[in-house]
């Protein structure tokens, strides 16, 4: 069954509107991480990364939306059905993907092990029980505290603003793959789009990833298990800690609308001619 499409000629006085609506997008999610981060006595940093991470999605979305549809001459497409995941980056959506298991997983540990803090608040610490050499009166059983830790308490909203996000480009990715549009312009804006929930996915795991090792460090008495889990966290921040500039570098900096294209082909300008029996 064939499909109707028709040529991608953006008009060039709409062009920059999805570069604008990214960056307000960023703009937006800086100024509420900014005003996020005060809260709690500093703990507030991991609400400010899930709400900069929505924002940016937010944006790009919008972008997309906002994009006038191609206009041109009406042809006929293959015969294949277009799928999703001809058009992700299959090695960054691999990634992205592995991140994301990684950070359910942390998220899902840290709230298993967490305990309430000095004032009872359930969730944001974690304690360790350390025990002593024997007294007079018998062993002595000794804690320590460290926080914040990334327990239920910041690992819901974590999780909240990662299932919006995957449902929100889930359902763009989906339609921006079935929608008119040459093979490029498809494979830049779903470029954008996985880049837009990479950044959430590897900024909520930096943020919990650093501050469960900072409350590990902070405990004498973790011992191997404690040796261990440090030795799991470092990697998965330095990682998370590169791909968070490289996503923001690809939201900020959109590619399809950066020219106009013409469908059938990879370069500008060019339309494709039909084959010998093809519907014009």
């Amino acid at each position: 069954m064939s499909e109707t499409e028709l040529s991608t000629t953006v008009p060039a006085s709409r062009a920059p509107v999805d570069r604008y609506a990214r960056w307000t997008g960023l703009l937006v999610g800086a100024l509420a991480a900014r005003w996020l981060t005060p809260l709690e006595g500093g703990d507030g940093i991991l609400y400010a990364i899930p709400a900069f991470g929505l924002c940016t999605v937010a944006g790009v979305l919008a972008g997309d939306a906002l994009t006038p549809q191609a206009r041109g001459a009406v042809r006929t497409a293959g015969l294949a059905p277009r799928r999703v995941r001809d058009y992700v980056p299959p090695r960054l959506t691999a990634l992205l993907l592995a991140l994301a298991g990684a950070l359910v997983l942390l998220l899902a540990v840290a709230g298993a092990v967490a305990s309430p803090d000095d004032l009872g608040r359930a969730g944001r610490s974690l304690t360790v029980h350390c025990a002593q050499a024997a007294h007079a009166s018998g062993p002595r059983l000794l804690s320590q505290s460290a926080g914040p830790w990334p327990g239920l308490h910041y690992g819901l909203p974590m999780l909240g603003s990662l299932a919006v996000a995957t449902a929100a480009c889930g359902w763009s990715l989906r339609r921006i793959a079935t929608r008119p549009g040459d093979e490029q312009s498809r494979r830049d804006r779903s470029l954008a789009v996985v880049a837009a929930w990479g950044l959430i996915v590897s900024a909520s795991l930096l943020g919990a990833a650093s501050t469960a090792s900072g409350a590990l460090m902070s405990v004498t008495c973790d011992g191997t298990a404690g040796t261990v889990a440090n030795g799991v966290l470092w990697p998965l921040a330095v990682v998370a800690l590169v791909t968070v500039p490289w996503t923001l570098v690809t939201v900020c900096s959109p590619r399809a609308s950066s020219a106009p294209r013409a469908a059938g082909t990879g370069r500008a300008g060019r339309t494709r001619r039909p084959a010998q029996g093809e519907d014009r």
